[in-house]
């Protein structure tokens, strides 16, 4: 039985990739926090994280145009996420 040649499982990720992929994760995840914590003390700063992780986001997809088009419609894609959790409530009204 032969076994793969190991060069063929080497997966090359550039440090830059995975860093803006770090910053999106943190930036959901900052909107997730907002999300969470309405109605309580930490209203005003998830408030203010998620602005500013929406800015952060917004940078992002203007710096990323340089690296293609993938790139950029992950980012355009994280912001929508973003913000729909800011903004959408889901929530049934009584």
């Amino acid at each position: 039985m032969m076994l793969p040649c190991p060069a063929l499982l080497a997966v090359s990720l550039s440090p830059m990739l995975c860093t803006l992929g770090a910053v999106q994760v943190l930036c959901v995840a900052a909107a997730g926090f907002s999300r969470l914590a309405e109605g309580t003390r930490f209203e005003r700063s998830g408030q203010w994280l998620c602005l500013t992780a929406l800015a952060v986001v917004g940078a992002l997809c203007g710096v990323t145009i340089q690296f293609g088009p993938d790139s950029v419609a992950v980012c355009a894609g994280t912001l929508a996420l973003v913000t729909m959790i800011a903004v959408a409530d889901f929530s049934p009204h009584a």
